[in-house]
């Protein structure tokens, strides 16, 4: 798998500059690495007020207030209020709650006028002197009558609607209490835990080094490995061409010896055949020419002129010698090439062991560099400044926790009684709204089915009641809801025009900072340790961007995270071992002996034979006719002879010649073959021995030269990608410390959600909502004044006129009466 794996790698990888190995991958961005979710659970979440049907409501109550309370923050009283209560000039409190005096005014104006004046009512209707019926008819009246009942109810209609809205907003209220109360000392804990789990937070986050430190390691299992399979990639290409020519050459050198003494011993045993053969074929010759030429011989004269040459074709005394290139190469090849060869083939395949060998000691010393680099890390625990400094912030939020419970206890005891007053008053109103459409339903029908104005009608009448008792009820109860309009919209109208509204524009930050605007004991910058050249709004803002706490806090000493957090500070000696370490191989391919062997081979003088010499006697024939022929020729015509003699001698000599094409001829047609086979050989080899031994010896220098510097540039290389790679892991574990230090564990960014999370809590949830209480309340308080004047004026035209009269068709109807007739005196 492994060199499947190398081989995958060899296609895609193998570059022409050997110094370019390999495409590094050493990008921190393209690196991961997982590390634990430290610090998650000590987030603090931050509250919103979930989008409802109430916001439009809530905004036009705030916009209301802005109207009624356009003062800043009175930073002046708030000073002689905390410092010096003795000292607060009223004056200033009337001043600064002009426009809540108006409205007390309004309100007073209103619970003592509104009893008064229903007593007033009950009174005139007592003694009949006020209200009752209508007394005459006029042709107005239909007008009349319509209109004021439209406007009756189109006042009972917003009544309701604000009714609706105000027990909407009082449910609302007691919903958000209680979870609101919760939420609050949830945050109040979530933000003690995170104070006081910063020393464990910090710690696992620094244990969180073994991540790429494990890393690390891994790689430096690999690398030596990885770095001389890397140079056996690049570099295999030149090193097994020279080694394959060196083969070659050798593999020429040991044929060429093979073949020219092949040639030698042929030539000479030619030589020897060709003499034996020479004197036999000249004594048949002399013996064949006298038979045929015997008088006695019949049809003798075709086979004569065969005989003629019966003679040798080839002077293999001719052949050029070879003696004076085997002397030269005699005693070749005293270097034992095969042995050569196959070292440097295992020299080189071996590459990866030998590089594993050589980085033994530097990957060691490596290893124990990354335990320096984890104690290094692991030091940062104990020069953290925030665990020393924690306690002021952690004393006030166990004092804030511990009376927030008694508080919110209590807080919630009286919420129940002020949400059932809530549900009482506006049951009251709605009992209002009730009477008033009963009065108009009752009172439209009877108005319906009354045919004379002046008939008693029973659903009118009770329709007018209705009417009456609406009235009644409003006279009884409206000085108690302007009363609780009024406690409740100075409750919340000053909490959300001094607290929420200035809390939200951090104007109360900034008074907090004014100096000698809080009491020496109520010093919240020194109560929670923050730096001398901070106070309460730089740092809020300073914690929301995101800053640590050993930013805001006061310390003994500066401390820089980003000092403590450089990557220099846990690399440079990992970066430097590897920078001195340095790869050299000096290996040989060709030995002295192997150089030496080939020079004399390449000057042996092979390339000097008179190859056509020997080509030229080889083509030609060994005897210049037949011998088989001439035997058939003279075997043929032993059988046609006459004379007995002639025939057994022409038989005998076709026998004779038969034997030497078999014994001797054959045989020199086989040494003959074999001299051509070798001559073949060298003649096709000797033009370019020269060139081939030059270019062997060429790609031999080049390898043996450039190898320690191929070497050393994939070895820089290599290691170089490898340091940024592993830089690139410290790289990420330092920034996402940074990141768990200044986000999670150690951030001071849950301080600034707590605070925002406390004017959520209480202005969006709580504040707005009682606003929008009173606001509708309110609201149905004042539009009961129109519903009392609607409801008395339409009660009269509920009930019968008092007088029926008939219209003259001016456009008044008048009462008039007839004289009586009476008697003329003459």
């Amino acid at each position: 798998m492994g060199f499947l794996l190398l081989l995958l790698l060899a296609f895609t990888f193998i570059p022409l500059d050997p110094a370019r190995s390999q495409q590094c991958s050493g990008d921190p961005t393209s690196l991961i690495l997982q590390f634990a979710d430290v610090g998650a659970d000590q987030w603090i979440p931050a509250h919103q007020r979930a989008p409802g049907s109430l916001d439009p409501l809530y905004d036009l109550v705030q916009s209301y207030l802005d109207i009624v309370q356009q003062n800043p923050l009175p930073t002046e009283l708030l000073r002689d209020t905390l410092n010096d209560p003795p000292s607060t000039s009223t004056s200033q409190i009337l001043q600064y709650q002009a426009g809540y005096i108006v409205c007390a005014t309004i309100a007073v104006v209103y619970f003592v006028a509104m009893p008064l004046i229903g007593l007033s009512i009950c009174c005139c209707q007592r003694n009949r002197r006020c209200g009752g019926r209508v007394k005459a008819y006029r042709r107005s009246l239909l007008c009349q009558r319509n209109l004021l009942m439209f406007s009756l109810l189109l006042t009972t209609l917003v009544i309701l609607v604000g009714v609706i809205c105000a027990f909407a907003a009082n449910q609302k209220v007691k919903e958000e209490m209680e979870p609101g109360a919760r939420d609050t000392v949830n945050t109040l804990q979530a933000l003690r835990h995170h104070v006081s789990g910063i020393s464990h937070g910090v710690q696992l986050a620094l244990d969180q080094f073994a991540v790429p430190k494990g890393q690390i390691i891994r790689d430096l299992n690999n690398i030596s490995w990885n770095v001389g399979s890397t140079i056996h990639l690049v570099l295999k290409g030149s090193v097994y061409s020279a080694i394959n020519a060196m083969k070659s050459r050798a593999q020429d050198l040991q044929n060429s010896l093979h073949h020219l003494q092949i040639i030698k011993e042929t030539a000479q045993r030619l030589t020897q055949y060709q003499d034996e053969l020479e004197s036999t074929l000249r004594d048949q010759k002399e013996k064949i020419i006298f038979i045929l030429k015997d008088q006695h011989c019949s049809y003798c004269e075709s086979a004569l002129s065969r005989a003629q040459g019966l003679e040798m074709g080839a002077n293999y005394y001719k052949l050029p010698s070879v003696e004076s290139v085997l002397k030269n190469l005699h005693g070749l090849p005293k270097a034992d090439f095969s042995e050569m060869i196959q070292q440097a083939n295992h020299s080189f395949n071996i590459f990866p062991e030998r590089v594993s060998v050589k980085m033994a000691n530097v990957v060691q010393d490596l290893k124990k560099e990354m335990e320096k680099a984890m104690k290094k890390v692991q030091s940062i625990a104990d020069s953290f400044p925030v665990l020393d400094h924690s306690h002021p912030i952690y004393d006030v939020l166990v004092k804030a926790e511990n009376m927030s419970h008694t508080y919110f206890k209590e807080a919630k005891r009286y919420e129940k009684y002020r949400w059932i007053t809530g549900v009482v008053a506006c049951t009251v109103v709605l009992l209002i709204v009730i009477c008033n459409i009963l009065g108009l339903s009752f009172g439209t029908y009877g108005l319906t089915v009354r045919e004379d104005p002046s008939d008693y009608e029973s659903r009118g009448e009770a329709g007018a009641k209705m009417l009456i008792t609406g009235v009644c009820f409003s006279f009884l109860f409206s000085w108690l809801l302007i009363l609780l309009v009024f406690v409740t919209f100075f409750i919340g109208g000053n909490v959300q025009t001094l607290v929420c509204k200035h809390w939200a524009n951090q104007e109360i930050y900034k008074f907090i900072d004014t100096p000698g605007n809080l009491p020496p004991s109520m010093n919240i910058t020194q109560r929670l340790g923050l730096k001398k050249n901070l106070n309460i709004t730089t740092a809020y803002q300073q914690c929301k961007n995101g800053a640590g706490l050993w930013e805001v806090l006061q310390l003994d000493n500066m401390y820089s995270l980003s000092d403590q957090l450089s990557v220099t500070k846990y690399t440079a000696e990992f970066q430097k071992l590897l920078d001195d370490f340095n790869l050299t191989f000096e290996d040989i391919l060709l030995n002295a002996d192997g150089k030496k062997d080939l020079q004399t081979f390449k000057e042996s003088g092979l390339d000097q034979i008179d190859y056509a010499g020997f080509q030229a006697e080889i083509r030609n024939p060994i005897v210049r006719t037949s011998t088989e022929g001439l035997a058939l020729d003279l075997e043929r015509l032993s059988k046609v002879q006459s004379n007995r003699a002639v025939a057994e001698q022409l038989a005998k000599e076709s026998q004779m010649l038969l034997k030497i094409q078999n014994t001797t001829v054959d045989i020199m047609k086989e040494l003959v073959e074999t001299l051509k086979g070798s001559v073949y050989f060298l003649s096709t080899i000797a033009p370019n021995l020269q060139t081939q031994i030059n270019d062997m010896e060429t790609k031999v220098r080049f390898v043996e030269s450039t190898l320690p510097i191929d070497v050393h540039k994939i070895v820089r290389k290599e290691l170089a990608c490898f340091v940024r790679k592993e830089v690139g892991y410290i790289f990420l574990y330092l920034n996402w410390l940074r990141h768990v230090l200044t986000g999670d564990v150690a951030s001071c960014q849950p301080l600034s959600t707590a605070l925002d999370n406390g004017r959520v809590i209480l202005c969006d949830r709580i504040v707005d909502p009682w606003n929008a209480f009173w606001f509708s309340l309110g609201c149905c308080t004042f539009f009961l004044i129109p519903s009392i004047i609607f409801a008395i004026k339409t009660t009269k035209h509920l009930r019968p006129i008092r007088h029926r009269l008939i219209s003259t068709g001016s456009e008044e109807t008048y009462p008039f009466h007839i004289p009586r007739v009476t008697s003329l005196k003459l």
